[in-house]
């Protein structure tokens, strides 16, 4: 059985991996701070799925946080010109969906 918003987090790993090719060359320490969101979306979604209650709430929650934080990470780059907006639009479209996904499953409650 599939768990969409893992997918799709997987997906946005995807979608960066060109994306923070190029930023690693210019600012390293942002390419490094959005990868680890990104894996701790995926990390925070799959564990969530496995829990119950409160803590898989919270989980999800860590998930739209990490989330926002790699739409952040991408902002700042196109703000800085170090990649257009339109290099990110793919993975600024994924975030939002795994930011709207999460939003949606730490606010429902499921026992």
């Amino acid at each position: 059985m599939t768990f969409d918003v893992y997918d799709r987090s997987l997906s946005l790993i995807r979608s960066l991996v060109p994306l923070l090719e190029l930023l690693v060359a210019i600012d390293p320490k942002l390419a490094d701070q959005v990868r680890r969101a990104a894996q701790n979306v995926a990390l925070n979604c799959q564990e969530a799925n496995r829990r119950h209650g409160k803590v898989r709430r919270n989980r999800f929650r860590w998930c739209l946080a990490e989330a926002a934080e790699v739409t952040g990470g991408l902002e700042i780059a196109v703000a800085f010109g170090y990649l257009s907006h339109a290099q990110c639009a793919e993975a600024l479209d994924l975030a939002d969906r795994v930011r709207a996904m999460s939003y949606r499953l730490c606010t429902t409650k499921r026992e």
